[in-house]
């Protein structure tokens, strides 16, 4: 089972997201475990469910939480579901570290 919600691949990272939409605020709230054990990064986005207005508000929130432009993270998969993944481009090992950052205790809501 999986420790964190992300995994290095050479072209960035790819991250295992659990969304909820009309959450009051765009943030990160730390990681989960799913019911079978699979790691999740929790964020939560004000936008409701109209137009895949949440999954590009994901998709900007994950950017600005790693320092990374919109256009370098990409949904891959759940588009009309809570649980996403996206690829994010760039450095795995920084990418990484600042998943890590913003899922340390004390640092939900950033």
């Amino acid at each position: 089972m999986a420790t964190v919600p992300w995994r290095e691949v050479p072209e960035g990272l790819v991250v295992a997201i659990r969304v909820t939409p009309r959450g009051g605020r765009d943030a990160v709230d730390g990681s989960d475990l799913l019911a079978d054990g699979k790691a999740v990064l929790k964020v939560r986005v004000r936008s409701a469910l109209e137009d895949g207005a949440p999954n590009e508000a994901v998709r900007r929130l994950l950017a600005a939480t790693l320092g990374r432009r919109a256009s370098a993270v990409t949904l891959t998969s759940g588009a009309a579901s809570r649980l996403k993944t996206h690829a994010v481009r760039g450095e795995p090992a920084s990418l990484a570290a600042a998943l890590a950052q913003s899922c340390a205790p004390g640092a939900a809501g950033r």
